[in-house]
């Protein structure tokens, strides 16, 4: 693994940034240290990925410092020290994945052996064929491919795990850890709560451009009050049916109903008097959905506000 430098692997220091009129970033503070597998949550819109532009020298903050460890993020000392998984990665697609990942090594000091970059990313198999030829889960893989394959100390994820199926992201994100678990510091954005709660010794929550929560998972889930509810209907159910009552972080959607309540048992009870027919009902503590929820409003009312 490449040597870091001075101070922590990732440092905002009252960092703003604006796009004209528009304010993706408002005085935001953000130290993550060396060896932490970190993941950043936010609604649509919120500011997620404009902080992880900044982190990788891709913007400049409008006002504010922004440091890699302890370098300025464009620099070419700072480029050796990450690698990269972004949702929008282009790559050429007559090449074969061996000819990318050997081009993508050929970019750090000191990478890591071509087959153990390809067995990282479970790529093996395809190491003979066009990029283009890929589907897109293996399309995926490859970005963590490059991503890791010049063995770098600071890996920088935005939604890594777009277009894989159930079992391959949970192979993926098995990756990730133990990537992290070898003592390298792990960004990782992401919309999937439960890839965060996999992953992340600690969850920084964006919303509005503002850091507004920074913590462990389970101190992050104890924040949202109260108790979940869930269960299912005979068909969608409308909003109205649960109008007067003291719910928070209501979600529905099909037939199915989620919300918080500081006490289930008369929100139940006046549920069934309106005649609300439930089967598969669950009561329990708060997970990591509902925590962001009660914490942000929803998972969409920032998506209009602010570029991403």
């Amino acid at each position: 693994m490449n040597e870091v430098g001075c101070g922590p692997d990732v440092e905002l220091r009252g960092v703003d940034k604006s796009y004209g009129s528009l304010v993706a970033l408002r005085a935001v503070d953000m130290r993550i240290e060396r060896g932490e597998a970190v993941a950043i949550l936010g609604p649509n819109g919120a500011g997620k990925t404009t902080a992880i532009s900044l982190m990788l020298g891709m913007r400049s903050p409008t006002a504010g410092s922004v440091r890699l460890a302890g370098l300025h993020p464009a620099s070419r000392a700072a480029r050796s020290l990450r690698g990269a998984m972004l949702q929008d990665s282009g790559i050429p697609a007559a090449l074969t994945v061996r000819e990318v990942v050997n081009l993508f090594r050929s970019y750090y000091p000191a990478p890591l052996p071509l087959d153990e970059a390809l067995d990282l990313a479970d790529l093996r198999d395809q190491a003979g064929q066009a990029t283009g030829k890929l589907s897109g889960g293996q399309r995926q893989r490859l970005y963590f491919a490059l991503a890791v394959c010049g063995d770098p100390p600071i890996l920088f994820l935005d939604e890594p795990t777009v277009a894989m199926d159930v079992a391959s992201r949970i192979a993926f994100l098995d990756t990730i850890s133990g990537y992290a678990a070898a003592g390298r510091t792990v960004v990782l954005t992401t919309h999937v709560m439960e890839e965060a709660n996999r992953v992340a010794d600690r969850i920084i929550v964006i919303d509005r451009g503002r850091v507004i929560a920074d913590d462990t998972p389970a101190r992050i889930k104890a924040r949202a009050a109260g108790r979940r509810v869930r269960f299912r209907t005979q068909g969608p159910l409308a909003r109205e049916a649960l109008a007067g009552l003291p719910v928070s972080a209501l979600r529905m959607v099909d037939d199915e109903v989620r919300f918080l309540a500081d006490q289930p048992e008369p929100v139940l009870a006046e549920l069934f008097r309106r005649g609300t027919v439930m089967r598969d009902l669950e009561v329990g503590g708060a997970d990591l959905e509902e925590a962001f929820l009660a914490l942000t409003g929803s998972l969409d009312h920032a998506a209009a506000a602010v570029p991403a």
